[in-house]
């Protein structure tokens, strides 16, 4: 492959969205009110619609006739190299929207500095994509205000969701090597600069939500090099099931 590094980066990008748009799909027709369950559903939808252009993207780069589909559908479990927290399962409606939450935040600062990108692909797709994650910032934002300064059920739950999934946040700022390269290259995003402001975003949005910041320091990361959490490999089953069991079927 021409650009090996390109790819990977795309990939990097693409599968976090993928592996939780899946994640939010999962919810369709389960949301606790009918207003909540649609944009769940269309976060979903909206997230599916970027990894589209992402995996469009990265099959050209490739270039060997793989589709979009192909590489959405048909890698291994060990081949996707989305973070660890898009992964963590929909215990409940706390921890579906905590994962969110901490997800949006970085997405939109991530996306924010991708529309400076030297590759005018990336660029476009993140300039487009903004807009869609500036919504899912505020929506996930709001939840969190409401649960935290809610009843003493929905603060406790949120503030136990928050501290169960706070392990996973430090990955979002560890790079792999084709990260490093496209920093290099101007086309990627450095994003150990995004980490102070990333914390502070979210903390201010814990305490305004009357939330305790969790404390802990220990941090779980693999995601970016392939290795997950058992719920991946569960959640791939139900992703891929018909792209396997008919393959190269026409929708």
């Amino acid at each position: 492959m021409k650009n090996q590094n390109l790819y990977n980066y795309i990939l990097g990008i693409a599968d976090n969205s993928l592996i939780l748009g899946q994640r939010m799909g999962e919810l369709t027709g389960h949301g606790p009110s009918l207003e909540t369950d649609i944009a769940c559903t269309n976060i979903s939808l909206d997230l599916f619609g970027q990894v589209r252009s992402y995996y469009q993207y990265a099959a050209k780069i490739a270039g060997d006739k793989r589709t979009e589909d192909d590489i959405a559908m048909l890698r291994k479990e060990r081949e996707y190299v989305n973070v660890l927290l898009v992964e963590q399962p929909n215990t409940d409606f706390a921890y579906t929207i905590a994962r969110q939450f901490l997800f949006d935040v970085y997405h939109f600062m991530f996306l924010t500095e991708l529309q400076k990108s030297r590759d005018v692909t990336l660029s476009a797709i993140a300039t487009k994509s903004i807009k869609e994650v500036s919504y899912h910032q505020r929506f996930s934002s709001d939840w969190i205000k409401r649960l935290g300064d809610g009843t003493e059920k929905s603060k406790s739950k949120i503030q136990n969701a928050i501290d169960s999934l706070w392990t996973y946040t430090d990955e979002l700022f560890h790079q792999v090597e084709a990260d490093k390269v496209m920093v290099g290259e101007n086309i990627g995003v450095d994003v150990t600069q995004l980490k102070d402001n990333y914390y502070q975003r979210v903390n201010a949005i814990l305490t305004e939500a009357m939330l305790e910041v969790p404390e802990s320091k220990w941090f779980q990361k693999g995601g970016k090099e392939g290795v997950h959490t058992e719920h991946l490999g569960y959640l791939l089953s139900d992703l891929q099931y018909m792209q396997r069991a008919y393959p190269n079927m026409d929708w």
